[in-house]
């Protein structure tokens, strides 16, 4: 398919058609594996005045927990929250028949957290940013 008239690359952090791009990739993607089951991964941490103190966000596709986000607010880390999010996370992959994670984090955070569940590093990539590193972790389940 052709597309009609003249074509323009338009800059948009309001990220206006972002929703649209995912989905078409992700249509491509069922096509070329015939893997279309997905699920969302979203746990919070809320206290009693339902603010949010802290979060886990991934999806499960292919197998694969992807763990996107985690973060505990400052007043309640080193209480093992982001311990007890993982957990669930974990657990629910399980359900869903997962048999891997996988997830990134930089030098200044959590790497040696991750690597106390179980996970290894399986890439690097250096100044990322200047004088810092990302980490790539995965773990089987």
């Amino acid at each position: 398919m052709k597309p009609a008239g003249d074509l323009t690359i338009v800059f948009d952090q309001a990220g206006t058609h972002a929703q649209f791009v995912r989905d078409h990739l992700d249509f491509f993607n069922v096509g070329a594996t015939g893997v279309s089951a997905y699920y969302a991964v979203h746990y919070f941490l809320k206290n009693d005045r339902a603010e949010v103190l802290g979060g886990l966000l991934g999806s499960i596709w292919g197998g694969w927990l992807h763990i996107s986000y985690l973060w505990i607010d400052e007043a309640v880390r080193g209480q093992r929250w982001a311990t007890r999010l993982m957990d669930q996370a974990e657990a629910y992959a399980r359900e869903r028949g997962c048999h891997s994670v996988q997830l990134d984090t930089h030098s200044f955070q959590a790497r040696p957290f991750y690597e106390g569940r179980g996970y290894e590093v399986f890439g690097t990539l250096d100044d990322y940013p200047k004088g810092h590193q990302k980490f790539f972790l995965r773990k089987k389940l």
